[in-house]
């Protein structure tokens, strides 16, 4: 597969924003292997779309990333993109009411995974002295998110280490940027929204009308707008694109405070 372009890994592709990405990549004419922790998730997007390779496993598990990083240089041969989609959206509340074990699991899932698969990605890209790397990130990576501070200091996380990287592997060859989207149209924003309302005591409506007026264009995004981005990023277009935070997000305005 791998002699019909470009070798993929997408995280978190089986929905959402990962999966928009993993099947524009396909389309493309690359070779994508979708990981994803949702079975469920994974068994559909296997029966919808038999030429992209999935593969069920966490993220932040480093055992389960070797496994899969193993099995995937095996089959491919190297990797030309990885794409770390994975994340989630982590608990909703004051920071002192939040767990350790909470605090801990989001930050595993959205920032340690993505150092544990760009660290396994990295020497077969410096080999070939070509690569890109994909980090999504959010708006929440360069604002604050009150009640949502482990989601928000892990998406940070993720642009100070993308950087890092452009600066480190800029020599081999290898370009490194970020993705922050907006809100995304979809089943996890519309969770994020009712856990919200629910904390405020206000409507879901009423929550889901400040997200729409926070951004200029004052719209909601759709995930292939990210996969357009992404595929730009990769792109000959972008040869000298690195280190950089690609925002899209229909220009983020304000944020959401805690007693709006």
């Amino acid at each position: 597969m791998s002699v019909l372009g470009r070798s993929v890994i997408v995280t978190a592709g089986a929905s959402g924003i990962g999966h928009a990405i993993a099947t524009s990549f396909h389309q493309n004419g690359d070779a994508v292997h979708v990981v994803d922790i949702d079975t469920k998730a994974v068994a559909r997007f296997s029966s919808d779309h038999p030429g992209i390779k999935a593969t069920v496993a966490d993220v932040a598990s480093p055992s389960d990333v070797c496994r899969v990083m193993d099995a995937h240089i095996e089959r491919f041969h190297g990797v030309d993109v990885m794409v770390n989609c994975a994340g989630i959206a982590g608990p909703t509340g004051f920071a002192e009411d939040i767990s350790l074990e909470q605090w801990q699991r989001c930050l595993a899932v959205n920032i340690d995974a993505v150092f544990l698969f760009c660290r396994k990605a990295i020497p077969f890209m410096k080999t070939a002295r070509s690569g890109n790397i994909i980090n999504i990130s959010s708006t929440a990576g360069w604002h604050g998110y009150p009640l949502r501070t482990p989601y928000a200091a892990s998406k940070w996380a993720v642009i100070g280490l993308t950087k890092s990287l452009a600066m480190e592997l800029g020599g081999s060859g290898i370009r490194a940027n970020v993705i922050c989207p907006g809100s995304i149209h979809g089943e996890r924003m519309d969770r994020v929204i009712a856990a919200e309302a629910s904390l405020k005591g206000i409507s879901e409506q009423t929550v889901r009308g400040r997200y729409t007026r926070s951004n200029s264009m004052r719209t909601f995004i759709d995930a292939r707008d990210i996969a357009d981005m992404a595929l730009f990023l990769c792109s000959d277009k972008a040869r000298t694109v690195t280190g950089q935070i690609m925002n899209v997000d229909g220009h983020l305005e304000t944020f959401q405070g805690l007693d709006e």
